[in-house]
């Protein structure tokens, strides 16, 4: 991973762990789709408005980061989200990155720890 990837993928994680709308925002590129095992949306506004509902329904969130991988592009990185202090998630999110910097999309895929 190149490092204006790895810091542009960290930026976005440390400020989603902060639940910090205003921060993840300007990360956001216009056209950004988010996809997981829930739900999928596309353009800024809806994904914006899913990472609000997400940040409202938890009271904390904890992110570590266990590996992280470059391609042509874009990033993946493998986490460990601790929600509220008791439940732990073991996510792939993989990363599009525009020619501006931005974040274009984001798959997240669920797994196990072990």
């Amino acid at each position: 991973m190149t490092q204006d990837n790895l810091t542009l993928i960290r930026t976005y994680l440390a400020a989603y762990a902060a639940r910090d709308l205003a921060a993840v925002e300007p990360l956001f590129a216009d056209g950004i789709t988010l996809r997981d095992w829930k739900i999928r949306v596309a353009g800024k506004a809806a994904a914006l408005a899913e990472t609000r509902k997400n940040f409202e329904a938890v009271q904390s969130l904890r992110i570590a980061v266990l590996a992280a991988y470059e391609r042509e592009g874009g990033a993946a990185a493998e986490l460990e989200i601790v929600v509220d202090g008791r439940d732990t998630l073991y996510v792939v999110d993989v990363f599009d990155i525009d020619a501006d910097g931005r974040i274009a999309a984001i798959r997240a895929f669920v797994g196990r720890g072990d």
